[in-house]
């Protein structure tokens, strides 16, 4: 065995890089080194790098004869091609494969017929999606329930999947996988659901909101946001300092570019990624901004290597701006320089010195080890990873990780959610011996489950001051139980839950009550104010990297506290197509918050197109708070807000904590609070992190941008950084 078999992928990547060369090169040059020679290294393990796994199939099948090659060789290649988005091709090679079988009258396992025959539907459909949704994409693309600009003209991939599933439909009713896709098929050509036979229909009634909150139309297109890719994050922020909110969006694929779109003041964004220096910078399925160096300007984490396992041990970025969104790769100069797979981090002062710290929770798999890390923020500005001392060197399949004080004791403890087993929920019990200690408390709280979890976060849903939590189930293979969930059927499926907090250092599950104890299975997801009446909402991004799951995204409104009404439908955004990073953002400046998410797959060929929803507006008050730390880390990251309002009812309290939000998608840092019927603003108090501070303020204005500051009397009218 050579030494080169014996090495991490990561450091095989990491000597090639370095060569020979000891001339000095900045860190962007040394990570986009380090990135190229991975991409290489990764091609040949990875079983997402699918456009490259299918050409070295397509020399094999015709090496072995091309039409006369073994059909389990050419059924593999169809598999790939699919996979690599050449669906049309995979389609005429699986038909071409089933077809031989039955000439030859072969008696094959029935689960290899099923799944020659189910790989076959899901080439159509994928046929249908491109020719349609990509090729001719309406702000109706691909929402559910599909109407209007989303039904398909051309029509051929779809009728060749609809017929594949009905006959498998009329073998097995219970098909629940094929019943789904059926209804999704049948609305893409208009003929659902009158001519979808009722033993198969998912009803109209099974998609219908809750409430009427307004129709969010796609505005990606004409904002010049509509970027095409696969899997990936999003960052929403004044990145340029001329207070208009930039995105920065990136897509997994190891040579897929990060993407910098600045706010250009019109209503549109432009693509400005080399002048933002990032050429070169590639992948990040997930991101996360903050200021740990308290400069005033926001800096971004870009996490790499997840779900790929053996070989994933890719380093991450942390790319640090210098006010005006010009970006360099600081991440070895700063000590965050390692090689794990993950796409979950979480900035927060656990320790209330004033600098951010950071949790990064890697991904344990069957084949190698991962533990989580802990870099301390020091006094140099670098970073210490001290994971091991704290009790944070976690090991599992960690897919989301968020800070919050849940026990009200002024300090940060910590979620992490894992896809591989019971959650954690570490209490941080402060100074010990050699350092801070965090200590699991998870049963006596009550929250580990789901067993099999992805994105979370804590928010106050009930406005009273202390935060509960949400944990967003997931499961591979979800189809078919989402579709029995549709139809109110039990099923097996991983469901959400809602732990509401019992101010005693327990939570109470209220998923159930709460409307939320259904199959949800979300990968990005974040919260926000979607109607502006002072409750957290919640958008989740749904899929898997299976092309089945063909499910909606799902809205919620929060009413009142006590439940989460679903709006899917009325808002127009149930889109089908696998969804990640999502941001809530006022990104037109009009006092209510859109929602952009990063659209696409984890396979090489399931690329699509990113979608902004733009709020309707819903005539409700509101106020946007821009916090500068001084004491307290500058960006206030982890301060506690609480505005009281006065309404024709009476007053009442809005509760928020400065954050990005969920674990899968960077919402701008700036406070964008809805109001409601607000009259007055009666008070602002703000709890400092890390100092401690209390400050009021009292009869703020309405439907105003102010910059509050820690330790001064004037709250100000926000005006771009200078």
């Amino acid at each position: 065995m050579t030494l080169r078999a014996l090495l991490p992928a990561g450091l095989v990547a990491l000597l090639l890089a370095c060569g020979d060369d000891d001339a000095p090169r900045s860190g962007t040059a040394r990570m986009a080194e380090r990135l190229t020679a991975l991409a290489g290294e990764a091609a040949r393990e990875n079983i997402y790098a699918n456009d490259v796994r299918a050409a070295a199939l397509r020399r094999e099948v015709e090496a072995a004869g091309g039409d006369d090659a073994p059909f389990t060789l050419r059924a593999e290649l169809a598999e790939e091609l699919l996979y690599a988005g050449e669906s049309e091709e995979a389609a005429a090679l699986f038909r071409g494969v089933m077809d031989e079988i039955d000439e030859r009258g072969m008696r094959l396992p029935a689960e290899v017929r099923d799944r020659l025959e189910l790989q076959l539907a899901l080439a159509w459909l994928r046929v249908g999606e491109q020719q349609n949704c990509l090729e001719h994409h309406t702000v109706d693309s691909c929402l559910l329930p599909i109407r209007g600009g989303g039904v398909h003209v051309e029509r051929e991939g779809s009728e060749e999947a609809l017929a594949v599933l009905g006959a498998r439909l009329t073998r097995d009713a219970k098909d629940w996988t094929s019943l789904w896709l059926y209804n999704v098929a049948a609305m893409t050509l208009g003929r659902w659901p009158d001519e979808v036979p009722e033993a198969w229909l998912v009803p109209e009634q099974a998609f219908a909101s809750e409430v009427d909150i307004g129709r969010f139309e796609d505005r990606a297109r004409e904002a010049g946001l509509d970027v095409v890719g696969l899997a990936g994050g999003v960052v929403t922020e004044d990145l340029d300092g001329d207070g208009l909110l930039d995105l920065l969006v990136s897509s997994w694929g190891l040579e897929d570019p990060l993407r910098f779109l600045r706010n250009t003041g019109d209503g549109r964004w432009e693509d400005a990624t080399a002048a933002a220096g990032l050429d070169g910078l590639t992948g990040g399925l997930n991101m996360v901004h903050a200021d740990p160096d308290n400069d005033g300007d926001a800096d971004v984490l870009v996490l790499r290597g997840a779900w790929v396992e053996r070989g994933g041990g890719h380093p991450n970025s942390l790319l640090r701006n210098d006010g005006r969104a010009r970006f360099d790769d600081a991440t070895e100069e700063l000590g965050l320089l390692s090689f794990h797979p993950t796409q979950t981090a979480a900035w927060g002062d656990y320790d209330d010195d004033g600098r951010l710290d950071l949790f990064i929770g890697n991904e344990t798999g069957p084949h190698e080890t991962h533990p989580c890390e802990l870099f301390r923020n020091g006094d140099d500005g670098r970073f210490e990873d001290v994971a091991a001392a704290s009790g944070l060197a976690l090991t599992g399949y960690v897919k989301g990780a968020g800070w919050g004080d849940y026990d009200n004791d002024g300090d940060l403890d910590l979620y992490v959610s894992r896809i591989d087993g019971g959650n954690h929920l570490m209490r941080n019990d402060g100074p010990g011996l050699g350092g801070w200690v965090f200590r699991d408390v998870a049963d006596r709280a009550g929250v580990r489950e789901p067993k099999r979890s992805f994105p979370t976060w804590w928010f106050d849903v009930d406005n009273d001051g202390w935060l509960d939590l949400f944990v967003a189930g997931f499961r591979y293979g979800q189809t078919g139980w989402l579709a029995k969930d549709y139809l109110g059927r039990k099923n097996a499926g991983e469901k959400s839950r809602l732990y509401r907090n019992a101010r005693d250092g327990t939570f109470e599950d209220v998923s159930a009550e709460a409307g939320l104890e259904r199959v949800l299975p979300a990968m990005g997801a974040n919260f926000g104010d979607l109607d502006n009446d002072g409750r957290l909402d919640m958008y989740l991004a749904t899929g898997e990297p299976d092309y089945a799951a063909l499910f909606p995204n799902r809205a919620f409104r929060n009413d009142r506290g006590r439940r989460f009404q679903d709006v899917t439908t009325a808002a127009g955004m149930g889109h089908v197509q696998k969804g990640h990073g999502v941001a809530f953002a006022d990104l037109d400046d009009d006092g209510d918050q859109d929602v952009y998410a990063v659209m696409g797959g984890a396979y090489s060929g399931d690329v699509f197109t990113n979608v902004l929803f733009e709020n309707p507006g819903h005539g409700h008050r509101w106020i946007t708070l821009h916090l500068e730390g001084r004491e307290a880390n500058r960006a206030a990251i982890g301060a506690r807000v609480r505005v009281r309002i006065a309404e024709p009812d009476g007053e009442r309290d809005v509760h928020v904590v400065v954050g990005t939000g969920g674990s899968f998608g960077s919402s701008s840092l700036r406070q964008e609070i809805g109001l409601g019927d607000a009259t007055r603003v009666v008070e602002l108090e703000v709890r400092w992190p890390g100092s401690g501070r209390v400050q009021t303020w009292t009869d703020l204005p309405l439907d105003a941008a102010l910059r509050v500051v820690e330790g001064e009397d004037a709250v100000r009218v926000a005006e771009p950084d200078g």
